[in-house]
């Protein structure tokens, strides 16, 4: 099984260079590991050790960002180590002030694992929710360096749990504790006979509540939702950008605003096909204001745009899967979303609580948008969204005092 697991990292690879001839993104993938360790040696102090999070890409920093912060607020001396896999998290982050230093994670080979870990020397290394690397894992464990999966979520169709699950079970057995979302993850956990595990929750409703407390205004796009009802999609996709065009013509009297997932120009000026009446964000600060449609063409804007909704959609629904629904729901707004959305708690959740829906078609979204032009009925269900995200925060807490209590972090 290792022996198909590496072929299928090179592999990988390979793809990845094809891509990478079209493609800037798996280009950026290409570049940023062109002589990476060699970079990562030039750089990092070898007299020091180190705090490792690694994540797989911006919305698995968000998660873990709450227990890199607080631990770096309370132990303000430690060295912290950032890895990333994709270029959307590195990019966006790599200039991050809180983390000493922030690299691209080395292809997962066994010489390119004993080379970093040498180099970095961890004290403790954090991963967060998905990312199972297993030469990494496995070097860690040879040096006895204690590795946590922090917000941790595990469902029966992962491979840890199918016949052919034997090499991902493995890699499970060398973390030396995990922290899970929920009570589902620990008793599939149990089936494996891993009790090192704690439900602590998901670390993000740390970040959420902490940005909701905090969000900066933006002039520009209240100027532009001014007087009106704003419905606002974020991390959209293709086929989400399509659904809501259909409720735009439908709603002339709301505003929309669209945050894509992917900001490069090609996607922007296809999403201004869809919307005849719009203007990006870069155009309004030129000036242009008088459309129905503001479409945000840069990264980093969306977790302070829902202030100003009443109606919010996330993206990724009709693909592998949806994006952030918490930040929308801590504005107290009800969100809608497609139908892949079961490998996220807190979107079956917030259905379960009816603060959130799921649709399948422009039919659907419709329907839902119908009930929700009653503002009694927004507020309501907004309310119970807030009320849901606060209550679960604490996870990043739980923690740091597990990690204080078996004299983990040592500044």
């Amino acid at each position: 099984m290792l022996f198909l697991y590496d072929l299928g990292i090179r592999l990988y690879r390979f793809l990845v260079l094809l891509a990478s001839l079209k493609n800037k993104k798996a280009a950026a993938w290409i570049n940023g590991r062109k002589d990476l360790l060699t970079h990562i040696a030039s750089q990092i102090d070898r007299n020091k050790t180190h705090v490792w999070f690694h994540f797989a890409s911006l919305g698995e920093f968000e998660q873990g960002r709450p227990v890199l912060e607080e631990m770096k607020t309370r132990y303000p001396d430690i060295s912290i180590v950032i890895t990333f896999f994709s270029p959307s998290g590195y990019e966006v982050r790599k200039d991050y002030k809180v983390a000493d230093h922030v690299f691209y994670l080395p292809l997962d080979t066994r010489k390119n694992a004993e080379e970093f870990i040498r180099m970095v020397r961890p004290s403790i290394a954090v991963f967060t929710k998905y990312e199972y690397w297993y030469h990494y894992f496995e070097e860690l464990h040879r040096k006895n360096i204690p590795l946590f999966i922090v917000s941790g979520i595990f469902r029966k169709d992962q491979p840890f749990f199918k016949w052919y699950g034997g090499l991902h079970r493995k890699m499970l057995q060398m973390v030396s504790h995990f922290f899970v979302q929920n009570e589902i993850s620990k008793t599939l956990l149990s089936s494996l006979g891993l009790t090192n595990v704690s439900v602590t929750g998901d670390t993000r409703f740390d970040r959420v509540v902490k940005n909701m407390n905090q969000v900066p205004r933006i002039s520009t796009v209240e100027d532009f939702c001014a007087g009106c009802q704003v419905f606002i999609a974020g991390s959209t996709w293709h086929d989400d950008e399509v659904l809501i065009a259909s409720l735009a013509k439908a709603y002339p009297d709301w505003k929309f605003i669209i945050a894509p997932h992917e900001v490069d120009l090609r996607h922007i000026a296809e999403i201004k096909k869809l919307f005849p009446d719009s203007t990006t964000l870069s155009e309004i600060k030129k000036g242009k204001i008088n459309t129905q449609v503001l479409i945000i063409d840069n990264i980093g804007t969306l977790s302070s745009l829902y202030q100003y909704g009443d109606v919010a959609y996330i993206g990724g629904g009709f693909g592998v899967g949806i994006h952030n629904t918490q930040e929308a729901s801590a504005f107290s707004l009800p969100v809608i979303f497609g139908p892949n959305y079961q490998k996220f708690q807190e979107a079956a959740d917030l259905i379960e609580k009816g603060a959130s829906f799921s649709i399948n078609n422009a039919q659907e979204l419709k329907q839902q948008m119908s009930i929700l032009q009653n503002q009694e009925t927004r507020e309501t269900l907004g309310r119970i969204a807030k009320e849901y995200i606060t209550s679960m925060a604490g996870a990043t807490s739980i923690i740091l005092e597990y990690l204080e209590d078996k004299r983990l972090i040592k500044p």
